[in-house]
């Protein structure tokens, strides 16, 4: 098993920055693929940012250029830096890993805000 805590969110104005961090515990040593996800009442939830152990990363397009996934293999964190907010970024962001057997784990979820 493997536990995220996410932490960070809150509210920003457009144009501003945030960073979000998601600790991982339990099963660590199995995580291959962590990231970010957000999710919109009533839409599906979508990729924002991955990250290998190796650290090779994908962005969603929407975020490119504004967003950067880091990840601290040493103390089983990745962030995700946000720059130039814009109100549509505004969602909860979930925090993701991938075991080595392919299992999704989950954390609860942190809400961004931001005002125009």
């Amino acid at each position: 098993q493997v536990q995220l805590v996410e932490s960070g969110g809150g509210l920003v104005q457009a144009g501003g920055s945030l960073r979000l961090s998601c600790a991982a515990s339990g099963s660590i040593f199995s995580i291959n693929v962590m990231g970010w996800y957000r999710q919109t009442p009533g839409k599906q939830r979508e990729l924002v940012a991955v990250i290998t152990g190796g650290g090779s990363t994908n962005y969603a397009d929407s975020v490119k250029g504004r967003f950067t996934i880091s990840r601290d293999n040493a103390n089983n964190t990745v962030y995700l830096q946000m720059n130039s907010l814009k109100p549509e970024d505004a969602t909860v962001y979930y925090c993701n890993a991938v075991n080595s057997g392919g299992m999704n784990y989950w954390g609860k979820g942190t809400l961004v805000t931001v005002s125009s």
